[in-house]
């Protein structure tokens, strides 16, 4: 299966997809409800890991496919899908703001690696744009495992530099 066969699958019945993302915000304003007082951090932490990964998955997975099809293919905001494109970002934003307003981002497990993976996407779609925009050719002799180290060692730099800066 395509991923353009999935699209229109979800497509011709976006029922489950739209139920999913309602109930991930409503299901961390009950756990949040729940949680409340609570001394049990650890267990909370692990609970509000599992929503956060549940909704950050497709939700960066949707950037990452609008920056995708609005820079490279030029697909025009009228032609997008609201519940592939837009619903999982709306869903993925109101659930973590709700979770942050419950429980700092350092006490839930794995929330580092989520915000590092979206630097690496968001520094490859970046460098990728560049070279999209300056239409550079290059006719050399350098082995493609030369070009690759390369790309490599900027997309480390990059990462370094994220992470000096915040």
């Amino acid at each position: 299966m395509t991923l353009q066969q999935f699209f229109a699958s979800i497509s011709s019945n976006p029922w489950p997809a739209v139920v999913y993302f309602l109930i991930l915000p409503f299901t961390a304003w009950v756990v949040g409800m729940a949680a409340d007082g609570s001394r049990d951090i650890q267990f909370w932490g692990i609970v509000y890991a599992i929503l956060v990964y549940a909704v950050c998955i497709p939700g960066i997975f949707a950037v990452t496919l609008n920056i995708y099809l609005f820079l490279f293919e030029r697909q025009s905001i009228w032609q997008a899908n609201i519940v592939l494109q837009y619903l999982p970002i709306i869903s993925m934003a109101i659930t973590l703001m709700l979770i942050k307003s419950k429980i700092p981002f350092s006490l839930i497990p794995g929330f580092g690696k989520i915000s590092g993976f979206l630097t690496l996407i968001a520094a490859l779609i970046g460098v990728m744009w560049f070279f999209d925009r300056i239409h550079l050719v290059a006719f050399t002799y350098v082995p493609f495992s030369v070009i690759l180290i390369g790309f490599v060692l900027t997309l480390l730099a990059i990462r370094f530099a994220w992470s000096k800066l915040f």
